[in-house]
This record gives structure tokens, C-alpha cells and sequence, in this order.
């Protein structure tokens, strides 16, 4: 591995290159050259001088932010002599299982084609064009006959790829313990126990101030909101997204929610923004792709049949229709173990062939998709600021949910994670589970998987996407599918079977109880609030919890 002076030299190299010739990179030299003809400019102080100006006049803080948001997004640096393939994904035996997946879904894409007879790809005709231009924003109200098109995945099928991950270099080794075998995923990763998770997540601990949540802190709760407030209201006035990322960790108000969530994410609606949306509208409307189907089908299966969502239906087609020409989007494949996948076009002469991304962003939609744009809708009304948001947190989290990979927020370090908290806190309910039938993760793997998006209400998923954010890790859904299970412990001792298991934990927004505690044998003993809204898992030393509503 790299030393720390060699890493940050290779992260400014990096970031610095990425930089330049952005937009932010040719405004910075125009408003730089603008100083120079300021009268208080002095050639002897010129350095200073322009920066102290840049400074004023916003510009410093606007690089500041860029920065700060490619290294979120930038993997850190490997060990020089390392293949670049080790940056997507060290571990040989993910990549292959990868690469088997993929291969897998391509199947799926290209058997629907054939069987159908619908090309990949196809330009519209004029009439078509002018049809879906005038009707582009009621683009729900259209019906078009999808029953012969089927998502190439969903959810249940990923999982069993990730149920079959074996590590070759211990598959015969002495060294698997009892508890592995209680579990699905069978590889061995280095997840965080709860001590170690308390030490990361501080805020959560039980006498920090939670937005929204009566939890057992020092501060009354309305002296602690209206303060959270006013220090919100001051973040989103200084523009910085690293306050504002730390601010997230205990809430965003409702109010400041859409403006916070722009700033940690570095989105804008600039002229610049507007006009690529408007770009990626009209490939849309020149071209139509197979995939549009796989999204109209998504969303008609989803997003429109959920009593928050199915009002912003014409929304999420717009935005999703236009996800899929974004070839930028491509950008994350440099640190994602996936590999965009090709098709074969041939040349206008007929004699050549070459091989494009299809997709034109690289990514296949499957069942569910929709639902990490729809509770985007609630907090941005203009199309071209919600796809700006929607693509940015894409390309930060939800990549991670769809990928083989073993990177801490990856979706196989989410499953060991789930699945090690409760074989340790709650071995007694894991075994029963199990012996019935009942395996956990393939009861939770559709909550995590979604990021709980369609699972909790719109006021609940938006808390827990605040503190996705705030920690810029998605390891807070696994313990929240864990939280989930520890307050219906009583209940699922109960059951005997896994429909029965499926139905105690079918609708989230019941997890309010009367009970005035619920105690479990944890290790280092655990309390369960009455009447909780949001399902929070508080890591202080006592306790292991879920709060309870403060309207209540």
C-alpha cells in the first residue's frame, strides 16, 4: 500500500485532472481574468489578491464543494504495481461471479429481443416523434400493451447468485465457523460489530438529538428542533457541502431537505444542467430502445401501484427514459465491478461490425428500479433537478445495491452484515427462523435492496436516506433490516413457517406497538421504545434500539 504522503499526492493528481476542463474549471479561469482589471489588484500581491476575491465572491467555496465530492467518488489509490481491475474489485472470485452475472442478464435482454422481434434499438418515425414530444408530460396517461415484456430480473433472482458465492482459497477449510453455516451468504468479509459501529455512527447513540424522534437525550425536544432548524437554515446559507453532510447525520428538516441534500451531493440546475437534460429528452424522443419497455413495465408494476408514488408517475418515466442515453453515467464503471454491457451494430455500409454500450448509460434496469427515483419526486418539482439528484446519489449508493462486489457498502457486505448482527444478538430468533424455513435474508434482501424505498412510508425512508448521506455508507440499511426484526422478535418466535414469517413483517408502517417495553437478551441488554416512527438502531452502550414518535 501506498504511504500517506504518496496517497494525498495521488488523490490531488487525480482530482485535479478531473477537474480540468469542467465547467466549474473554465468559470474559475473567466472569473480569475475578470479580477485582474479590479483596481485593488496588486501585482505584488496578486496570488492573494485573486484568491481573496474568488473567496467573496463565492467561487472558492464552489471548488471546495467539487473537491469534496470527488473524493466521495474517487476509490483510494491502490498499491502502484496493483492491475488497474483491483480499483473496480480486489477479490478474483467476485469479479468472476460478476462477470457470470452479467453474462446472465445479457441472456435474458437478448432471448426477450428474439423472442419478440423488437430491435434492440430503432429510430422514430416523425409522427412518433411529434406524438410523444406533445405528450411528454403525461406520458402516464398512455397504455401501451407490455404483457409480452418481462424485467430480465428482479430482486429474488440476484439474491440467489449471492446465496451461491464461494471464496475458492477456503471452500475446504477448517477455519468456517459453525455461525457461517447458519446464514446464506457463505463468504467471509470484514464486517463492523456493534462496538465498532457505535464508534462510527456517534450521532445515533441515544443522547444525541434525532429530527423528529423523542429519543432519551438531555435536550427537550422542541428547544432541540428549533435549534436544528436554525443551524440548517445557516449550513444552506454558507453552500458547504461538508457541514451540510454533517448536519444530515441527525435529520434534515422538511423544509431544508431538497436544498441539503443538493449541497452534500454538489447538484446543481444551472443553464449547463438544464441543457444536458434537455439533450438526453430529445435522444429519447429521436430514438427508441428495448429498455424503454423494461422501464414503462417497472413502473407501471411498482411506483404506480403505491399509494405515495403513482402521482408522480409521469416523473419517473421522464427522468428514467432519460437515465438510460446519459452515456456520463458510464464514468462510475471506473470504480464499479460491473462492466457495462455491448451490442453489436453493424456499419451503414453493412460490412463491419462494432461493439457500443447498450444501454447508452450501461445499466439494465430490473424489477424495482423505479423506486429509487420515486422518493426523489417528494422534495424536487423541476425534471432536470430531480434527474441531476437522481443521478448523482445512482452513482454514489445505488450502484452498490445491483453489483457483486465486497466493498463495505456493497450489497454482499449489507447481507453478511444483516445476517451477523442478528446470529449475535438474536441467535435464539435466527435459529428458529432458519429451522423453519425461514431464512431472514430472503425475507430482508428486498428491503435492502431498495434501500427500503416502496418498504417504509415517504417520511420514513427520507430520514433514513439523510443519514445514507450523512455517513456516505449504506451500512445503516442492513442495521435498520436488523432493527426491523429485533422489534418483531416476539412475534416471529411464533411462527412456524416462512408465508407466515412473510406476513408479521409485511407492512413496515405497522411497527408501531402499545407495548411499554420489549426486552431482549442481547449481550449488552437492548430496549425497545413504545410507538416508534422511525425505525432508528441507536448504537449507545446500553442499547440497541428502535425510537418511538414524538406526536404520539
Amino acid at each position: 500500500m501506498l504511504d500517506e504522503s504518496a496517497e494525498l499526492s495521488v488523490s490531488i493528481t487525480q482530482i485535479v485532472q478531473r477537474l480540468k476542463g469542467t465547467h466549474l474549471h473554465s468559470q474559475l479561469e473567466k472569473q480569475a481574468k475578470e479580477c485582474l482589471h479590479k483596481p485593488e489588484i496588486k501585482l505584488e500581491t496578486l496570488k492573494d489578491d485573486v484568491r481573496r476575491l474568488l473567496k467573496a465572491s463565492g467561487w472558492e467555496r464552489k471548488l471546495q464543494n467539487a473537491v469534496y465530492r470527488e473524493l466521495h467518488i474517487l476509490p483510494p489509490p491502490g498499491h502502484p504495481r496493483a492491475p488497474p481491475e483491483h480499483t473496480k474489485e480486489p477479490l478474483a472470485y467476485m469479479c468472476k461471479a460478476q462477470v457470470n452475472w452479467e453474462k446472465r442478464i445479457l441472456k435474458s435482454l437478448n432471448s426477450m429481443c428474439t423472442e419478440l422481434g423488437i430491435p434492440l434499438a430503432r429510430k422514430r418515425p416523425v409522427p412518433e416523434q411529434k406524438e410523444l414530444t406533445n405528450k411528454w408530460n403525461e406520458m402516464g396517461t398512455d397504455e401501451p400493451d407490455l404483457s409480452k415484456f418481462r424485467p430480465v430480473y428482479a430482486p429474488k433472482d440476484f439474491l440467489e447468485v449471492l446465496v451461491g458465492l464461494r471464496n475458492p482459497n477456503n471452500e475446504r477449510s477448517e477455519d468456517l465457523t459453525v455461525r457461517s453455516h447458519w446464514g446464506l451468504i457463505q463468504v467471509s468479509l470484514n464486517v463492523r460489530n456493534i462496538p465498532q459501529m457505535r464508534e462510527m455512527y456517534p450521532e445515533l447513540g441515544l443522547t444525541f438529538g434525532q429530527l423528529g424522534i423523542d429519543d432519551h437525550t438531555h435536550v427537550p425536544p422542541d428547544l432541540f428542533e428549533s435549534e436544528h432548524i436554525h443551524i440548517g437554515k445557516k449550513v444552506v446559507s454558507e453552500q458547504d457541502s461538508a457541514a451540510a453532510q454533517q448536519y444530515s447525520r441527525q435529520g434534515c428538516p422538511t423544509g431544508l431537505r431538497a436544498q441539503l441534500w443538493s449541497l452534500i451531493l454538489n447538484t446543481t440546475n444551472d443553464p449547463e444542467d438544464i441543457t444536458h437534460y434537455e439533450q438526453l429528452k430529445a435522444r429519447v424522443i429521436h430514438h427508441a430502445l428495448l429498455v424503454d419497455n423494461l422501464i414503462y413495465k417497472d413502473v407501471k408494476l411498482t411506483a404506480s401501484n403505491d399509494d405515495y408514488y403513482f402521482v408522480f408517475e409521469d416523473y419517473l418515466y421522464q427522468v428514467l427514459l432519460c437515465f438510460s442515453r446519459d452515456t456520463s453515467v458510464l464514468e462510475h464503471f471506473n470504480y464499479n465491478s460491473a462492466t457495462p454491457p455491448k451490442s453489436c451494430i453493424q456499419s451503414k455500409s453493412g460490412s463491419e461490425q462494432s461493439a457500443v454500450v447498450y444501454p447508452p448509460n450501461g445499466v439494465i434496469p430490473f424489477h424495482g428500479f423505479s423506486m429509487y427515483v420515486a422518493p426523489l419526486c417528494f422534495l424536487y418539482n423541476e425534471p432536470s433537478k430531480l434527474y441531476s439528484v437522481f443521478r448523482e446519489m445512482y452513482i454514489r449508493y445505488f450502484f452498490r445495491l445491483h453489483s457483486i462486489s465486497s466493498l463495505p457498502s456493497g450489497i454482499v457486505s449489507l447481507c453478511l452484515q444483516f445476517e451477523r448482527l442478528l446470529q449475535s444478538h438474536l441467535p435464539q430468533l435466527f435459529y428458529h427462523l432458519r429451522e423453519i424455513g425461514a431464512q431472514p435474508l430472503r425475507i430482508a434482501f428486498k428491503w435492502i435492496v431498495r434501500a427500503f424505498s416502496g418498504y417504509l412510508s415517504t417520511d420514513q425512508l427520507l430520514l433514513l436516506w439523510d443519514r445514507i448521506l450523512g455517513y456516505d455508507s449504506l451500512e445503516i440499511v442492513a442495521v435498520l433490516a436488523a432493527a426491523v426484526f429485533a422489534f418483531r422478535a416476539e412475534n416471529l418466535m411464533e411462527v412456524t413457517s416462512l408465508a407466515s414469517a412473510e406476513a408479521v413483517l409485511a407492512d413496515l408502517s405497522t411497527l408501531k406497538m402499545k407495548e411499554s417495553h420489549i426486552g431482549l437478551e442481547l449481550p449488552e441488554g437492548a430496549l425497545y421504545s413504545k410507538d416508534p416512527y422511525f425505525v432508528q438502531a441507536a448504537f449507545s452502550p446500553m442499547n440497541f434500539s428502535i425510537m418511538h414518535d414524538p406526536r404520539s
